[in-house]
Order: C-alpha cells, then sequence, then structure tokens
C-alpha cells in the first residue's frame, strides 16, 4: 500500500455530508515525514453539518484520518473551519 493522499481522503469523506460540495477546500497548513496539519474550510451554512451533535461526525472524520495516518506511521491534525470564521481573524 502506498502513502495516503489525505486531501482526497478528507474530501471524498465530507462532500456527501455538505450541501454545497464546491465549496469545500482543504489545504495542508504544516507537514513534516511524520506530521501532518490539514485546514478544512466549508460554507459557514455547512459547518455544523460537518461538526454535527456534540461534534460527533468531526471526531468520526478525525478517527478515520487518524486510523489512515497510523498505517503510514503519521500524526495528524485537522482543522475544521468555515469561510465567514477564516475572514473575522
Amino acid at each position: 500500500m502506498g502513502v495516503v493522499n489525505y486531501e482526497v481522503l478528507l474530501s471524498e469523506l465530507i462532500k456527501p455530508l455538505v450541501s454545497n460540495p464546491n465549496e469545500v477546500a482543504i489545504s495542508i497548513v504544516e507537514e513534516s515525514d511524520k506530521y501532518i496539519k490539514l485546514k478544512v474550510s466549508v460554507d459557514p451554512e455547512d459547518l455544523g453539518r460537518i461538526i454535527g451533535r456534540k461534534g460527533r461526525i468531526a471526531n468520526a472524520i478525525r478517527t478515520i484520518a487518524h486510523a489512515a495516518a497510523i498505517r503510514d506511521n503519521m500524526r495528524i491534525d485537522i482543522d475544521l473551519a468555515s469561510e465567514e470564521v477564516e475572514e473575522q481573524n
């Protein structure tokens, strides 16, 4: 098995959950041999859909990505944000 493309993995997990899949943007914030940090931006209306009640969907997405990263002997962090939140910071 090869190394997982985490941007594609997250895209495949998140796009079916949102009402505006074209607004999903995933970018690598930080990367090294054993660590990767990804930022997921979605439409502000869809942020609740990928977080879920009590953060259950977000935790499930992180769990799947973490499982894939362990197979590659890596650590992974995922930041979920909306475009509106980014503009305010």
